[in-house]
């Protein structure tokens, strides 16, 4: 399978282990063993650590609780020694800065002389950092609760008349964040990361755009997956979809779209992709060129068809469009729809107090960011004047400036990342976001690129191919100027791999030859749109 030994890279990259050598004798030969052996040894610490980290002496725990940052307190500063693995001990260092904003950064005593700051989920609210399994591969790495706490990711109540709050989850608390962490790496090693990068996705991809436009100088590579971005047009969409869902907001009950309802349009949407010369997998790979005609999915009821319908354009009002809808050309799958769009699971309905976690993310973002008014009926509102409501709002969360010359200047790179299956965020926003960058500058490919994953849902899973190490990839481009051209998508079940599938830079995307193993990278060639 073509683009196997990749996955077994990114698998062992991922788990920080050498790899079942039963499974390595069936699939290579000695050679190919002993070459992958001696490539993931590099692999596991990200790239190769420079020569100058094996020489860094620390300092000790005590003199590092009795650093003196200004605007930082450090609460606690606990050795952790893995029992699986007590040569990746590290420290782990609790603290806040200016007295609102909780980190919590881990220094491996074996550090690679890098720095990674993983992203946040939601509205945050804890410490969250998706990067944080970085420190066993050599990083330190770092994430913060973005200036607040919450119960839960679901709530934006904590913006309540606390406009600081705002702030600093909007862009003020990872740069915050950033700057102490790169200081106490500083501190305790004696030496600066050599490297910094920042991992993300969804809120977290967000946090990713927002640092490469407001702070062009906090990293040289950025990772920004299924980025919310712009998080008032999102929620105009949201909204937009809870109107059409939900038009009485006193029947939260009775889903419009069942799960019946979804079957069929699911069977639909892939019947008319296959007659449009996809493959009948369930992936569909160029969903920008399969057109969905709902008159023609048999079984929808026309208020069914008409609340698709908007699931699938989004929101406009009479400036034009405001926001794009999800991509009903990339497949509809009951399953993570019903969880993020059309409602109906319990779970969600506890933990949003809401259908589904499209209606909640949507009417909180008005309710306690736009207007600060826990009253707020999504049912009554219409956009008219939905520009000039947003306006404040949109300076502060909103990270949608396409001009990323500062951070190219830099010598920054970027990648951003979504799969077109996304049932929380519109593929589209990304794409429109991209070709707004190529738009401001023609060259900017040399700096940023956009890479959209067939089959593949939020943040990963899906029918599809979605495993990627985003961060061995930004760390080959920066360190070493091997720009992504080709990137092999895996898909895992128990510990095997199961498909392969290449990724190409949009606008380009992966075709199927018409012979060989779908699930086979090798089957695939690169396709160009036409000009």
């Amino acid at each position: 399978m073509a683009g196997y030994q990749d996955c077994l890279l990114q698998a062992g990259r991922h788990d920080g282990m050498i790899l079942r050598h039963g499974e390595l004798r069936r699939r290579l030969g000695i050679f190919q063993r002993i070459l992958l052996l001696l490539l993931l040894g590099l692999a596991l610490s990200g790239a190769v650590t420079p020569a100058w980290a094996n020489t860094i002496h620390h300092i000790s725990m005590q003199a590092l609780r009795n650093l003196h940052v200004p605007h930082v307190v450090l609460q606690t500063v606990t050795k952790i020694v893995p029992k699986r693995a007590p040569s990746q001990a590290y420290v782990d260092v609790k603290g806040v800065i200016d007295t609102r904003i909780r980190f919590e950064l881990l220094l491996l005593q074996t550090w690679n002389g890098r720095f990674v700051m993983g992203g946040g989920g939601g509205f945050v609210g804890s410490i969250q950092n998706e990067a944080r399994n970085s420190v066993y591969h050599g990083y330190a790495t770092v994430g913060t609760d973005t200036g607040h706490e919450s119960p839960s990711v679901f709530q934006a109540r904590w913006a309540y008349h606390n406009p600081q709050a705002v702030v600093d989850f909007g862009y003020l608390a990872v740069h915050r964040t950033a700057q102490v962490a790169k200081t106490l790496i500083r501190d305790y090693y004696h030496h600066r990361p050599q490297y910094c990068y920042f991992i993300g996705c969804s809120r977290g991809g967000g946090q990713a755009m927002m640092e490469a436009q407001r702070y062009p100088r906090d990293f040289n590579g950025i990772v920004a997956g299924a980025p919310a971005f712009n998080w008032t047009g999102c929620a105009a969409t949201m909204v937009a979809i809870a109107k059409a869902l939900y038009p009485d907001p006193r029947d939260l009950n009775h889903p419009l779209l069942t799960r019946e309802a979804m079957d069929k349009l699911k069977a639909g949407i892939f019947q008319q992709a296959a007659a449009q010369g996809e493959l009948q997998d369930g992936i569909i790979e160029n969903p920008m060129a399969v057109h969905i005609n709902l008159a023609e999915i048999p079984g929808l009821t026309p208020s069914q068809r008409r609340a698709i319908a908007v699931i699938g354009t989004g929101t406009k009002n009479r400036n034009g469009r405001i926001y794009p809808g999800y991509m009903l050309g990339a497949g509809c799958f009951p399953g993570p729809w019903a969880v993020w769009i059309t409602g109906s699971i319990p779970a969600i309905r506890i933990l949003c107090h809401a259908p589904d976690a499209t209606f909640c993310f949507g009417t909180q973002i008005f309710k306690y960011l736009v207007f600060n008014n826990p009253n707020w009926n999504y049912a009554t509102y219409h956009f008219v004047n939905f520009r000039q409501d947003t306006r404040h709002a949109a300076r502060i969360l909103n990270a949608t400036n396409p001009n990323l010359r500062a951070f190219a200047a830099h010598k920054g790179k970027l990648i951003i990342w979504q799969g077109w299956a996304d049932a929380a965020l519109p593929p589209l926003a990304t794409v429109d976001y991209y070709q707004k960058v190529l738009a401001q500058d023609s060259q900017a490919m040399a700096y940023c690129r956009l890479f959209m994953i067939p089959g593949c849902g939020h943040c990963g899973g899906g029918p599809g191919p979605s495993s990627v190490d985003w961060l061995w990839v930004i760390s080959k481009w920066v360190e070493s100027g091997q720009a992504p051209t080709r990137i092999i998508a895996c898909k895992f079940s128990h510990g095997k791999v199961v498909m392969t599938r290449p990724l190409y830079p949009y606008p380009d995307w992966a075709a199927y030859q018409s012979h060989g193993n779908p699930a086979d990278a090798a089957s695939f060639v690169m396709q160009s749109p036409k000009p």
